[in-house]
């Protein structure tokens, strides 16, 4: 219709008119496309889309008045509506309980043939007992439905508990777990997997009994989407889950190890599966989820007793470094904790401007020798040779400047009575002292009291541990 109007308007006379013909045909387009709302909005309030016949059939009246009555008396909420059917028009008179009455009979008026408008002149009584009878008789048939079903009901709630007392049967059968993955961690998640699967069994071979497979799949759908949710939420959780499993078939460590994960150091204690608890140097413990474990970098101190250690000294400038590393390496190998085979060397870690920086190197046991303690007196052994040798170790020197001090020009001290060149005479010549004990009585034996104290808490304890010796190490 729009369009019909805008090809009259637009002739060719227009296209060549002034201002104002444009404007005319702006202003009559908009108060077109304002009608066409107005008039969706009849169709929508009962006037069917149907053609109009040209003239009334007075017959045609009768019948749908009496087929309109027909259906509304078999209806309870709108038996009590009126019914005046005049030349296609129908008239709802009379009253209604409520609203929702209302609109279903416009609903059903508008969708019967030969029908042009619907009025509605029905009044709503809002009558409480109207309004509580539909939903009184729903609660009753539906009360009936589920007396007529509750034997189906009954037996569909005993093929659940069995299939799901079945299901919890099986997977406690640890047994068997443990001897198939022969791994307690996955055999547990063996087990509950196999409990989860025979309670879904159960429920699904129940609602194929009551016939409610459409709701079974809104059910897994829900599932699915509270499913995705969940992880979202726990996600370190699961992590930590995963890490776990991981760790407990790779095994990177036994208990006892001492380890470093993460630049944290100590004895491991045990492989939970959350996290794996390690005990400290000092005595603490600490424990560390296994989502960090399983993506840290991992020392493992006890898989090779044999440990090197180094350290670096310092001669003068002046020294020859060669014969300073041949005199350190010659003491050092005398120790009975430093091992033969591989053989201790010293390599020049650089050259100061006043001094050079020689770096030995030495090898272990740790079963026999205690790592720190026979780093330490292999330094003290080296050190005391070199000096014995006549070898400088440079000192850090500083320079002071004194302002106002009183000296003379020779360098007298009147406060001392010594002049500057003397002092410096004096402090070469001052004795060294040294140490007079013997290496070989050093105590390098390792320490072992964290050791213990692990040992001793997995003994009393007594819980599952993940880390099997039986199993091979990665």
């Amino acid at each position: 219709m729009l369009l019909v109007h805008l090809r009259t308007l637009v002739s060719p006379a227009t296209r060549r008119g002034s201002a104002a013909s444009a404007i005319t045909l702006a202003v009559i387009a908009i108060v077109l496309l304002r009608q066409a709302p107005a008039q969706a909005e009849i169709n929508t309030l009962g006037v069917t889309d149907q053609l109009i016949a040209v003239q009334a059939d007075k017959d045609s009246d009768s019948l749908i008045q009496a087929r309109i009555q027909s259906i509304f008396s078999r209806i309870r909420s709108l038996e009590n509506i009126e019914i005046v059917v005049a030349d296609g028009i129908v008239e709802l008179q009379g009253e209604v309980a409520s609203d929702a009455a209302a609109e279903q009979a416009i609903n059903i008026v508008s969708r019967v043939e030969g029908v042009i408008a619907v009025e509605d002149l029905a009044e709503r009584t809002l009558d409480l007992k109207e309004s509580i009878t539909p939903i009184r008789d729903s609660v009753r048939e539906t009360s009936k439905r589920w007396a007529r079903a509750l034997p189906l009901a009954v037996a569909a709630l005993i093929i659940f508990l069995l299939v799901s007392f079945i299901g919890h049967l099986i997977a406690n059968r640890s047994s068997v777990w443990n001897r198939l993955t022969r791994n307690p961690f996955l055999a547990q998640i063996i087990s509950q997997a196999i409990r989860v699967a025979g309670i879904l069994l159960g429920i699904l071979l129940a609602l194929n009994l009551l016939g409610a497979t459409a709701l079974m799949g809104t059910i897994l759908g829900s599932a699915g989407v509270v499913g995705l949710a969940i992880s979202f939420g726990v996600k370190d959780t699961i992590e930590n889950y995963i890490a776990s499993i991981m760790l407990s078939v790779r095994q990177p460590f036994r208990a006892e190890d001492h380890v470093v994960i993460n630049d944290l150091e100590g004895i491991v204690v045990r492989l939970t599966s959350r996290s794996t608890i390690i005990m400290t140097l000092d005595g603490n413990h600490l424990r560390i989820p296994n989502g960090i474990v399983y993506s840290s970098p991992i020392l493992n101190y006890t898989r090779n007793p044999q440990r090197r250690f180094d350290f670096v000294l310092g001669v003068d400038a002046e020294d020859d470094p060669a014969d300073a590393m041949s005199v350190g390496i010659k003491v050092i190998q005398e120790l009975d904790w430093v091992l033969d085979e591989p053989a201790p060397y010293a390599i020049i870690e650089t050259v100061g401007d006043s001094n050079i920086l020689i770096k030995f190197m030495g090898w272990i046991d740790q079963r026999d020798a205690d790592f720190g303690k026979s780093r330490s007196l292999s330094i003290r052994a080296a050190k005391n040779a070199l000096e014995e040798k006549g070898f400088t170790l440079p000192e850090p020197i500083y320079r002071l400047r004194f302002d106002n001090a009183p000296q003379s020009v020779d360098g007298y001290f009147p406060d001392r009575g010594v002049t500057t060149g003397q002092a410096s005479s004096a402090a070469s010549q001052k004795p060294v002292t040294r140490n007079t004990d013997e290496t070989d009585t050093a105590d390098v034996t390792p320490e072992t009291h964290v050791s213990d104290r692990v040992r001793d808490e997995r003994i009393e304890t007594g819980e599952q541990d993940l880390l099997d010796d039986n199993r091979p190490i990665e």
